[in-house]
């Protein structure tokens, strides 16, 4: 899949979401939840764009993208640190 189409995918979801948002107050952190994730799997991307350089890779799925997206900056480290610590053969 493009990766112009990817990104432009995830913004218009954030967009939605932001804007429109959930309309019963008791799925508000359903909403929030999902914009975190998507968050996160954006982050996720321009890291792995940008890394690429230095030959740095994350897979993008569920469970990163909310440990980027929940957690931030400290939850990308972590993923790097386990990735570089328990799993050093898979690079």
């Amino acid at each position: 899949m493009d990766p112009v189409l990817i990104v432009a995918a995830i913004g218009l979801g954030i967009f939605i979401l932001m804007f429109l948002g959930v309309p019963l107050k008791s799925f508000k952190w359903v909403g929030n939840g999902v914009v975190r994730v998507m968050i996160g799997a954006l982050a996720l991307f321009l890291i792995n764009v940008f890394g690429n350089f230095m030959g740095l890779h994350l897979p993008i799925n569920l469970f990163t993208s909310a440990v980027t997206g929940i957690l931030g900056v400290p939850g990308v480290l972590m993923l790097f640190a386990v990735h570089f610590l328990v799993l050093p053969g898979t690079m």
